[in-house]
């Protein structure tokens, strides 16, 4: 079976020598009534083979969990609207630069470490010293997203919450498929490793596996990847 990158990205890549093939997994736009194993499991089912490490996406575990929303559906309250204007636009997404992503970050975090992360960030800007405000409010704030220009339809309207329970999403995944399971957070600036199915796992190789996106983040519809040693 021949596999393909995604257009402008690459198949394979090279860590400490060994070459891995990042295999692109197509679904169908996958809504809050989909069940996540049935999605992973039906469109890999017929590529995955025993060694084979299954990256998924932490957006589409969300949405599965009813963890993202209609922008419609969410009303922003005084402190959002107020602390939106203080935050970092990022080319690679609209992070909490909008005022419905803080206030799911308000209901998700929490009022009390939103407002820490917000003052060490403003202790520590003139330092020129940039995400502080992430690492007070963990992981949870930082996966948070909102629509974009380039998102796949209807998400494109839509905001996430990050994922519940990522570790115990990602062994239940493995208990399921019988394939180590990652749940991923990437972008063209970043990777985060948001759950893992076994801890021994190492954190660095499973990132550099993915430092140049392969996934991409537009009209691609390709949330799962398998990963093989070529």
């Amino acid at each position: 079976m021949e596999f393909q990158a995604n257009e402008g990205k690459n198949l394979a890549i090279e860590i400490n020598g060994e070459k891995y093939l990042r295999i692109p997994v197509k679904t169908h736009v996958v809504m809050r009534e989909d069940d996540l194993f049935e999605v992973v499991n039906k469109y890999t089912k017929d590529i995955r083979k025993e060694g084979d490490i299954i990256f998924c996406s932490e957006k589409i575990i969300a949405i599965t969990q009813g963890r993202s929303f209609p922008i419609s559906e969410i009303h922003p309250s005084k402190l959002a609207k107020f602390l939106v204007k203080f935050v970092y636009k990022s080319p690679y997404g609209i992070g909490l630069g909008s005022p419905y992503t803080m206030q799911l970050a308000i209901e998700d975090v929490g009022v009390p470490r939103i407002l820490l992360g917000c003052f060490c960030a403003a202790v520590t800007k003139p330092f020129g010293i940039r995400g502080v405000f992430y690492k007070v409010c963990g992981q949870k704030a930082y996966a948070i997203d909102g629509p974009c220009e380039y998102t796949i339809p209807p998400y494109n309207q839509y905001a996430k919450m990050a994922p519940k329970n990522p570790d115990k999403v990602a062994r239940t995944m493995k208990e399921k498929l019988g394939n180590e399971f990652i749940v991923l957070d990437a972008n063209d600036l970043n990777v985060d490793i948001l759950g893992k199915s076994s801890k021994n796992l190492d954190e660095k190789f499973l990132k550099a596996l993915f430092k140049d996106n392969p996934l991409g983040q537009s009209s691609q519809q390709t949330p799962i990847a398998i990963v093989r040693k070529a």
